[in-house]
């Protein structure tokens, strides 16, 4: 599916994630569609394992719970959250028909001594290696900011980051969507 950038009720599903270091509680997933004129125009939840290996099924899940045919593209706040739980790219792109964008903002030397930490280590670096490198993008507001994506072209996803991003480097799909996460796993926490 193509962005359709000319469309005036144009959406997005900003997904980001919230969970407390250290603790043995899930994690919250929290989605945000969002349309081009920043009006909210939806919600939706999941739970991921902190340190598991579920996120992609927690991000599927949320759209999945949405159902709506008027989504255009999914952006993601990091490929791999909640310690080490990586977002298969190529499989929510694949189910969802949609592109999708991965945010992050800082650049790192890379994650493979922290995953060969883990008992699934092959599997995680598996993971991890087919994200691919990150592409760097210059927003409109200045800011950089490192992205993975599938089913666009870099232009195409400058111009829609831009497009949801007001100020700073934080696109408001992915703002909102962690502000939320937030305040349900501080609400949750005694029923995670």
């Amino acid at each position: 599916m193509k962005i359709h950038f000319d469309k005036k009720g144009i959406r997005t599903l900003g997904i980001a994630e919230s969970f407390q270091k250290g603790s043995s509680e899930n994690a919250i997933l929290a989605g945000v569609v969002m349309r081009g004129d920043l009006q909210i125009d939806g919600f939706a939840i999941s739970k991921i394992t902190i340190g598991g290996l579920d996120a992609t099924e927690g991000v599927i899940q949320i759209f999945d719970t949405l159902n709506r045919r008027d989504i255009n593209a999914i952006l993601l706040n990091g490929c791999v959250i909640s310690m080490f739980n990586i977002i298969d790219l190529e499989k929510v792109h694949s189910e969802t028909k949609l592109p999708v964008v991965c945010v992050t903002y800082e650049e790192s030397e890379g994650l493979d001594k922290y995953l060969k930490e883990f008992e699934d280590s092959e599997v995680r670096l598996s993971m991890y290696k087919r994200l691919g490198n990150r592409t760097p993008i210059k927003l409109h507001t200045g800011h950089e900011v490192l992205v993975r994506f599938l089913g666009a072209k870099k232009m195409e996803v400058k111009y829609f980051l831009d497009k949801f991003t007001l100020q700073g480097a934080i696109p408001e799909p992915l703002r909102v969507a962690r502000l939320l996460a937030r305040a349900l796993r501080k609400a949750m926490r005694y029923q995670l």
